[in-house]
């Protein structure tokens, strides 16, 4: 603890016995005693300290106490020093009045009271420690002023010419504070910024949102961030950030908000710039992308269509130049058989594509009985298997019942998993394919029918799994790639998959590896017609078993001659009576002067077309044949063109290329024949 320091008494007195007698009296006082033996001493002493009481002797050679008492109160610094005169002899009133006139505070008679002495130097002892501790406290106060004073005026700076804006307000939402920047920010006035709150200067937009959020903020009592928009009363838009903090005193008591509001329309417009430019720059990578993958694809699209036409075209000239045998002759017929149908594959992968990019891919849908679906599938792709001595194991849960889908589109999911399948598996490979059923990840009782491809095949790289659905895609796309195709089966495949409400996904642990292929598929929860709808897909599924076409009468109009030429040549097979014309106009004068029993026309002819053919063949009466029945056939599969054709009057629409089963199958139901002649 830091000793108290020690008061001066300045003791004055021309004899030693005298001052050694005043010392031995006031030492138990413990303060620092200081000696003169005249007034010129006492007065020297003055100069340098400051004392808590004089003990002046009035009697003194020279200059008396008197004097020196006189001299002592024409100093400042000494004006205000309690003097007690000393003196041997009897005080006058005359004495008394001149002690008293120069600032004497007592007069005492030696020989002095030892304890008389002591209480009065006491008293002036205290008086003085006391009035330097109120002096000290007086010049800490001053200091302290002078610095909150400075404080001040620096804050006050600061905030006037502070780059954001500040406000305060109180714990009932009144504003207490705003400086200019503020103002300025908020298009206010400075008594019109402690009206009013900065939430009415947010944009009317982001209005709703900034009272939300800063109403959530008074709630929770957090820090505060966001950004709105501002619009003062010129229409001035800028974007500003508002923080906020709590306000608390030392005891931790809510006081109100600290806030400040920053204009950052600069950096909002930085950012919009900067994001545009990466938007352009993502868009022109994507279009470049695109672009490079169209010229794979188009490239990958005309090898794969002139491949088939190279054999096709070949096998023909060979046919029509020489005379085969029946063995070559057959293997011709197979070959051009095949690449046709491999043509045809590839074109209707296409037309799904483009009906799924329009958005006008449709489902023909039903209780379908997957076990039925999956074995037509099989019976499919076996011959594909086979060559390469790739055995599927199949395993197939008898005990699944339906799903809700077009058994058409269904079977083309399977048919393109195992084809794919097969296509990446080596000579001597296994594929397996399971059917079963699961329980849904949901907390729900619903099941669904998984259906999995599993091949020993080349596998899937990590970088290319999640691009395998993508249209257009393919791990190889370069002109030394081992296996064809346009890659879109399984962008088509995942389409279909979501139609029917199902999912798919690819699994492979790496090249070389392998792949799974899972599907799933909701189950409907009634499964009692799924018998029924089995029963009716084998049916509708099963080959037309015989047909009565002899002495039937059919009316061929299609502007190219091949298709002509076959056309009459298959009906006439099986026993019909064909004539075939090139046009609309021959067509209606074949039927003014004979009665077809059905009208087989092309759509896209030169001139006049199918549409407009039939149109003219309705506005008939019936007995000039305006009720005969008729069949489209074309090459648009659009589900439109399929209903434009019904709803100008065909009975049945039929895309080519033909399948002759499939056309006679449609003659036999439109004209509703007994089933007798068999279809080869």
């Amino acid at each position: 603890m830091q000793m108290e320091p020690k008061v001066n008494i300045l003791l004055v007195d021309d004899k030693l016995e005298n001052l050694l007698a005043l010392e031995a009296i006031l030492e138990k006082l413990g303060e620092n005693l200081v000696r003169a033996t005249s007034g010129e001493e006492a007065l020297r002493c003055l100069l340098h300290q400051d004392f808590a009481v004089i003990l002046l002797d009035v009697q003194m050679p020279g200059m008396d106490g008197f004097e020196t008492a006189t001299l002592i109160r024409n100093r400042g610094r000494s004006r205000h020093t309690p003097i007690i005169f000393l003196t041997a002899f009897s005080t006058s009133d005359q004495m008394l009045f001149k002690g008293y006139a120069l600032g004497a505070v007592d007069y005492l008679l030696k020989p002095l009271d030892p304890n008389i002495l002591t209480s009065k130097v006491t008293v002036f002892v205290e008086l003085f420690k006391k009035t330097e501790a109120v002096k000290q406290q007086a010049a800490q106060l001053v200091a302290v002023n002078a610095e909150l004073r400075q404080s001040e005026e620096r804050f006050r700076s600061l905030s006037t010419c502070s780059p954001v804006g500040i406000f305060e307000i109180d714990t009932e939402g009144g504003c207490k504070y705003t400086n200019p920047r503020y103002q300025a920010i908020c298009g206010l006035k400075a008594t019109e910024s402690l009206e009013k709150r900065w939430l009415e200067s947010v944009h009317p937009e982001d209005r709703e949102r900034a009272i939300a959020s800063w109403s959530n903020y008074i709630y929770q009592g957090r820090d505060y961030s966001e950004e709105f928009r501002f619009q003062t009363a010129h229409g001035i838009v800028r974007w500003v950030q508002v923080r906020s903090s709590p306000m608390l005193s030392g005891q931790g008591e809510l006081l109100g908000y600290v806030g400040t509001l920053e204009d950052i329309t600069e950096r909002k417009q930085a950012e919009e710039v900067r994001a545009q430019v990466i938007r352009e720059q993502t868009a022109r990578q994507e279009a470049e992308a695109a672009n490079r993958m169209k010229d794979e694809f188009l490239a990958v699209l005309s090898h794969e269509l002139r491949t088939p036409l190279t054999s096709m075209l070949g096998w023909s000239k060979i046919l029509r130049s020489k005379k085969l045998d029946e063995k070559a002759t057959s293997r011709a017929l197979e070959a051009i058989e095949r690449n046709a149908t491999s043509q045809m594959q590839l074109i209707e992968d296409i037309l799904d594509v483009s009906r799924i990019i329009r958005g006008q891919l449709r489902l023909n849908v039903s209780a379908v009985n997957l076990i039925t679906v999956m074995e037509a599938a099989l019976e499919a792709v076996r011959p594909l298997a086979e060559p390469k001595d790739i055995k599927l194991n199949i395993a197939l849960d008898t005990s699944v019942g339906s799903v809700y889908g077009d058994p058409a589109r269904l079977q083309q999911i399977v048919w393109n998993l195992l084809t794919n399948a097969i296509k990446f598996t080596p000579k001597g490979g296994r594929v397996d394919v399971n059917l079963s059923v699961i329980c849904g990840e949901e907390q729900t009782t619903h099941k669904y029918a998984q259906i999995q491809v599993i091949d020993t095949g080349i596998g899937i790289s990590s970088e290319f799994l999640p691009k395998v659905f993508e249209r257009f895609r393919q791990a190889d796309s370069t002109t030394t790639r081992s296996h064809n195709g346009l890659g879109l089966g399984l962008a088509i495949v995942r389409h279909l998959v979501e139609l029917h409400k199902g999912t798919i996904f690819a699994q492979s642990p790496g090249t070389g590896e392998g792949a799974t292929f899972t599907v799933k598929l909701p189950l409907l929860q009634d499964n009692r017609g799924s018998r029924a709808s089995r029963e009716a897909t084998e049916e509708i599924s099963s080959p037309v078993a015989s047909t009565p076409l002899t002495g039937l009468r059919v009316l061929v109009v299609d502007d190219e001659t091949d298709t002509r030429n076959f056309l009459s040549f298959m009906f006439e097979e099986y026993g019909a009576s064909t004539t075939a014309v090139a046009s609309v106009d021959e067509a209606l004068a074949i039927l003014e002067q004979a009665k077809p029993d059905i009208l087989i026309s092309d759509i896209g002819m030169s001139e006049k077309n199918g549409y407009m053919l039939i149109r003219k063949l309705r506005s008939l009466e019936p007995e000039k044949g305006g009720c005969i029945p008729a069949i489209a056939l074309t090459a648009y599969t659009r589900e439109e063109d399929r209903l434009e054709a019904l709803s100008a009057g065909f009975q049945q629409h039929l895309s080519k290329p033909i399948d002759p089963t499939k056309l006679i199958a449609m003659v036999v139901n439109v004209l509703k024949l007994p089933v007798e002649v068999a279809v080869s």
